[in-house]
């Protein structure tokens, strides 16, 4: 064997090992992640009053915009249709069934600028926070492909519920 021939399968071996510890990473988190759920479906006389086309980018924890989460169908980057409706919104992503979070699970809608694998202009990014389970708070991040966000981010604002009045005062 040459060293020519010693240097390519070593090469390979090193690319086929460096795969297998990506393959065996997202395996883990899908694993790690299955305790949460995307709610499925859009609730039967939902009005429909906007859509917007989209990129969803990623799912991450809430507030740590570089720690994705492997929630089913929002594991991967995707082309779709962000849908608002009376009762909350719609998210269609390509080759995915239609996640929507009805408005009782919104927590806030705001812009964002960087998430993994992605950073953008200043504001460029929607987040919209959301419960994925009755504890658990995620951050969804879009990209909007024309349209105004600010107009969007306000029409998504009037679904988050009210927080609750804790008879504090400062």
């Amino acid at each position: 064997m040459s060293a020519r021939d010693l240097a390519v399968a070593i090469i390979i071996a090193v690319a086929v090992l460096i795969l297998l510890a990506m393959l065996f990473a997202w395996r883990r988190r899908s694993r790690r992640d299955s305790v949460y759920t995307a709610p499925l479906g859009v609730p039967e006389h939902a009005e429909v009053s906007r859509r917007e086309e989209v990129l969803y980018v990623s799912t991450t924890r809430h507030d740590e915009p570089l720690e994705r989460l492997a929630i089913r169908p929002l594991g991967f980057r995707a082309r779709g249709e962000l849908a608002v409706t009376d009762r909350g919104v719609a998210l269609a992503l390509d080759g995915a069934p239609t996640v929507f979070l009805a408005s009782a699970r919104l927590v806030a809608v705001d812009r964002a600028t960087v998430t993994i694998d992605r950073v953008v202009e200043p504001g460029g990014l929607l987040r919209i926070a959301w419960h994925a389970d009755d504890v658990t708070v995620v951050d969804s991040y879009l990209r909007l492909t024309g349209g105004d966000i600010q107009t969007l981010i306000s029409d998504l604002q009037r679904l988050v519920p009210a927080a609750p009045d804790t008879g504090a005062t400062s």
